[in-house]
């Protein structure tokens, strides 16, 4: 199986204007209501409409497994990817529940985790494995499993415009990823192991210092052939953390505006950015995610995150929190009077 990096438009510059015109004739002084007129014409240009809105919400959230967990990098056995499939689809999950309460389409896919669980008809299998192999000593996938991957999240980003989306929102989960976007990142940033590794799902102090040692172990065994991106991803990566950058990369073909979520999404938004920087120009951020290696890889990417809330769960979850801003943003951009509507002289 092969997959190609599609080609990505800007957002439209016409409209930007427009919207910034607006603002300014807006019954409020210039620049009064911050980042939220920002976000507005952002999201103006992205969707080409003078007033946008995200009223229509996809989520997809990506789960595999990852053979790095055998080296004892995090606090959770790999069987609770499995488990967390089941609370997902139960809707007991945090991301679950801020789905209903925001109205979004969510969906899971299965794109390799260990234990599938079987006749569950609420999941969406796009398998590219058993989980990806220990990456200390060989590459997480081999080059169709990869392809598979990214196929896996394009034809998310797909089936969220098949549903009228607005926006997409891209979340993950499996054990022992946050090893997994460590080590990508400190490849794709050339940084060393210490200034992004954290605890990911809680691991203590000692914790946190094996799975340096195990990154920094990873790094020097796959030195060699850590000057593509994509040759990053498909020795460092996961199937989960392939499936998102190939939702990025598709959404922004498809002129799909996406909120990103926090570390682990960031990583792979980075990526995609690497693929093709015009990604960059279709990406919302969030929120900064209390991973230490979170506010290197914003940084990278310019990017100004929405939200701080000293978050590390993942799912989407944060970016889940982000979409009443985007919604307030639109509102108060499309329904609020002019200066004119409202009889209010400017001179």
């Amino acid at each position: 199986m092969s997959w190609t990096i599609p080609e990505i438009k800007s957002p439209c510059s016409t409209i930007r204007y427009q919207a910034l015109e607006r603002q300014s004739r807006l019954t409020k002084p210039p620049g009064s209501l911050g980042r939220l007129e920002d976000l507005a014409v952002q999201l103006a240009a992205m969707q080409s409409k003078t007033k946008p809105a995200v009223d229509r919400v996809w989520i997809s959230v990506f789960a595999a497994d990852h053979g790095i967990a055998e080296e004892g990098v995090s606090a959770f056995p790999q069987a609770v990817t499995r488990l967390m499939l089941r609370n997902f689809v139960h809707g007991g999950a945090a991301i679950s529940v801020l789905a209903r309460h925001l109205g979004a389409s969510l969906e899971v896919v299965d794109v390799g985790v260990a234990e599938p669980l079987e006749n569950c008809k609420e999941i969406i299998i796009a398998r590219a494995g058993n989980g990806t192999a220990n990456f200390v000593k060989q590459a997480a996938m081999n080059e169709s499993q990869l392809a598979i991957a990214l196929s896996a999240g394009a034809e998310a980003a797909q089936r969220a415009i098949e549903y009228g989306a607005e926006v997409f929102l891209g979340g993950e989960m499996g054990i022992a990823n946050t090893t997994s976007a460590s080590a990508m990142a400190c490849a794709l940033l050339n940084a060393e192991p210490d200034a992004l590794t954290g605890p990911g799902t809680g691991l203590d102090d000692a914790g946190v210092a094996h799975k340096r040692g195990v990154i920094t172990l990873a790094l020097r065994n796959h030195a060699a052939g850590l000057h593509e991106p994509m040759e990053i991803l498909r020795r460092l990566g996961g199937f989960e953390i392939a499936a998102l950058v190939g939702a990025y990369l598709q959404s922004a073909a498809l002129q799909l505006p996406t909120l990103v979520d926090g570390f682990i999404s960031s990583v792979a938004a980075l990526l995609a950015f690497n693929l093709r920087p015009a990604c960059a120009e279709w990406l919302i951020f969030s929120h900064r995610s209390a991973e230490p290696g979170h506010r290197r890889v914003l940084d990278a990417l310019d990017a100004k995150p929405i939200l701080d809330l000293s978050m590390r769960l993942g799912e989407a979850s944060g970016a889940a929190l982000a979409l009443p801003i985007l919604r307030a943003a639109c509102a108060l951009h499309g329904e609020m009077a002019t200066f004119t509507e409202a009889g209010i002289p400017t001179e």
